[in-house]
Order: structure tokens, then sequence, then C-alpha cells
């Protein structure tokens, strides 16, 4: 029975240690993560932001696309203290303007957006961008992972890699997404 129990303790700390490994793995890589942005420049999340980084799949012809004015408010509000947003044009619902210049016109002058955005990406499918393969395995509040259900979609990572997921008709400035970005700020 000794030699049993000594056996069985070995294999759960092996398992473990496996375990504690890979979750240091994601979330160091989801940092490392390159994102091709609007500017024609790549750039790592970490390089983005030394706090939090809200990511949001965004569309400028949806229902949701006045979140952007959240969205902004957000980042006037805390990038002084090391957070950004990431805005990530999707046409997957075919809902985005046609082309990157388009988009970031309608960005800056209908919304003032000054957040850095991707170039157009997608988010679902065996073509999503490798940011976009990394964040769906993340759960929401209800449990859920998987593909991104419609524009607006958030997660909010957080400076030591964790992911927390928020659905479209979260608002930015929900108070469970606000809460976690200041307990999180520089």
């Amino acid at each position: 029975m000794n030699l049993l129990s000594a056996g069985y303790a070995l294999l759960v700390f092996a398992a473990w240690n496996i375990l504690r490994r890979n979750l240091l793995y994601i979330s160091m890589t989801i940092l490392q993560t390159s994102v091709e942005l609007m500017d024609g420049t790549t750039s790592t999340l970490s390089d983005l932001a030394k706090g939090p980084i809200l990511i949001v799949n965004v569309a400028s012809k949806c229902g949701l696309t006045p979140q952007y004015t959240a969205l902004e408010a957000l980042q006037k509000k805390y990038a002084p203290r090391g957070f950004t947003v990431v805005g990530v044009p999707s046409n997957q619902f075919f809902q985005e303007l046609s082309d990157d210049a388009e988009i970031e016109t309608f960005c800056s002058t209908t919304y003032g957006v000054t957040f850095p955005l991707t170039v157009k990406s997608k988010v679902n499918g065996r073509s999503r961008t490798p940011l976009y393969k990394q964040l769906v395995t993340n759960k929401d509040a209800s449990g859920l992972a998987g593909p991104v259900l419609w524009n607006f979609e958030k997660f909010l990572v957080l400076p030591t890699g964790k992911v927390h997921r928020f659905r479209p008709t979260t608002a930015p400035d929900a108070p469970e997404i606000v809460e976690l970005i200041e307990a999180n700020l520089s």
C-alpha cells in the first residue's frame, strides 16, 4: 500500500509539473504573438502595452459599432498607465469595409479612434490569425470557449498572459471589464 501511494503521489506531481509548464508556455506565447498593424508595422502584444490589453474584433457596419466610443474612452483613460485596446477588423460576419484604408478613415473620423488597429483579419476558421487561434481557446464566464460568435467579442489579456473572455453584448466599460483593467494597471 505504501509503494502504491508513493507511486500515485509521483504521478500526480509529474502531471502537475507538465500542466504548469504548458500553462506558462501559453501565457508567455500570447504576449509574444505578433500582430500586423495598419500603420505597416508588426508588433508583439507585449510591445504594444505593459499592462492589460483589450483585444476586440471590430466591424464598421455592425449594430455594435457604437462600442467604439467606449473602447476609445477606455484607451484615453487608461493608456497612460500601460493599458491599450487593440482593434482587429474582420469581415467574417460581412459587416466590415472593403480595405484597411477605408476602415482606418472610418474609425478615426467617426469615432476618433487612437488605439492600434490591425490589418483586416480572420478570427474564425482554419485561416484565423495565430492570435485568434490562441484567444478562442479561452472560456467566457459561462465556461464556453470556441469560435468568435459575432463582432465586438472581447479578450482582456492581463500582463501575466491570463485571458478573460467577454461576449459581444458585454459593453467595453462594463464593471467586470473595468475592474480587471484597474486591478492590473502599471
